[in-house]
């Protein structure tokens, strides 16, 4: 059965965003997107969004999340603010690319199939290399490869495929490159040993966190829903383990948010009892004040897409050509980022959120300037 693709070019959908019905266009063009793709497959169940926010800079590289959303607006708004967060990522990591996201609707541990997914690569290949697809939340490598039969654009791929491979352990370096730059700023040195660090969610790349701060001597505190998941990385790194409801208001020099998006939020930054929040997860802030209301608290935050960068990065040196020892070399710079970051914030007496988004604002602005959205058919 064919595809049966709804694009937003000429329709209203009526959705939820904080509390209230409004026009997804209104949203779209108050966050400058510039695409919204609906794909659906009766014969696989696809059911996919494919958020394109910004091709200034390139074409819109972003993760392909599985989820099982308890409603249908509920994935808007996610592929909405996933697919803007990946503009400003690559932007401030200083890649030439734009930003994007595809959310595919369906429990991962019992819907996925190779049709599923050869449907998908359709969908991503309908767009004609405006939006490329890597994993993210829900899909993984071998998801990818299945992707790949039906479409050129995908990123993250096997080593054996011309891929980069597992893209985990450059984004966890990154994220403990971040967590240096304000432990410069906060303790006065980048040496994390002896500090206490509590890491929400030991996933692909919480794990990989875990494991990193573990070989600096820090001392750890883990938690995650996978039981299973704590389970091992406990016995891996000798790690202390505290319920999910607790690791928000247990004591230590750092918080790693490394799970889901929006778990900063104006109740839970008042319980946190911690100098520095700095982690893996995406879309960290539930709203745009709670940058400042960290501020406020005395705690640095270093903006997520600033601290997870490193698996854009990774990615990208696929288009030309991958290289694990430059990739970890610009990875390095990750420091650098959320130095310069820090520094405009103290400079403006602004939010660090609020910093790395000028960042990464001026330069897509810098360069809109110059060229058009990106038309597609890249070759890579």
């Amino acid at each position: 059965m064919p595809l049966f693709w709804l694009l937003a070019t000429g329709f209203w959908i009526p959705f939820f965003l904080k509390g209230g019905l409004m026009d997804i266009f209104d949203y779209m063009n108050s966050g400058d997107y510039e695409q919204l793709l609906f794909s659906v497959d009766k014969s696989t169940g696809l059911k996919t969004i494919i958020c394109i926010h910004d091709t200034t800079l390139g074409p819109a590289l972003g993760g392909v999340r599985m989820w099982s959303y308890a409603r249908e607006e509920d994935a808007i708004v996610d592929v909405l603010r996933l697919g803007r967060a990946m503009t400003y990522k690559s932007s401030a990591a200083g890649l030439d690319l734009g930003g994007g996201k595809a959310v595919l609707i369906g429990n991962p541990l019992k819907d996925k199939s190779e049709a599923l997914f050869k449907s998908l690569g359709k969908a991503v290949d309908s767009l004609g290399g405006r939006y490329i697809a890597t994993d993210d939340v829900g899909t993984a490598m071998k998801d990818l490869e299945q992707i790949r039969t039906t479409t050129q654009f995908v990123l993250g791929l096997p080593l054996h495929l011309g891929g980069s491979g597992d893209s985990t352990m450059p984004t966890a370096h990154g994220v403990v490159r971040g967590m240096q730059a304000c432990a410069k700023e906060v303790f006065g040195k980048t040496d994390l040993k002896g500090k206490v660090v509590a890491v929400q969610g030991v996933g692909k790349v919480g794990s990989n966190v875990v494991r990193l701060l573990h070989e600096a001597g820090a001392k750890i505190i883990v938690t995650d829903i996978n039981k299973a998941y704590v389970q091992a990385i406990v016995k891996e790194t000798g790690a202390a383990a505290v319920d999910p409801d607790a690791i928000l208001t247990t004591k230590c020099d750092i918080f790693s948010p490394c799970a889901l998006g929006a778990i900063l939020n104006s109740k839970n930054i008042a319980r946190l009892r911690c100098q520095i929040v700095c982690g893996a997860a995406n879309n960290q802030l539930e709203a745009e004040n709670n940058g400042e209301e960290i501020q406020k608290r005395d705690i640095l935050y270093c903006p997520d897409y600033i601290a997870n960068a490193g698996g854009v990065i990774n990615l990208a040196l696929e288009l030309t050509g991958y290289d694990a020892d430059v990739s970890y070399e610009k990875i390095e710079h990750i420091f650098d980022t959320a130095t310069a970051v820090i520094a405009r914030s103290k400079k403006q007496k602004i939010p660090t959120s609020r910093a790395a988004d000028l960042i990464a604002e001026e330069r897509v602005a810098a360069s809109r300037k110059l060229k058009p959205w990106f038309s597609g058919h890249s070759e890579h």
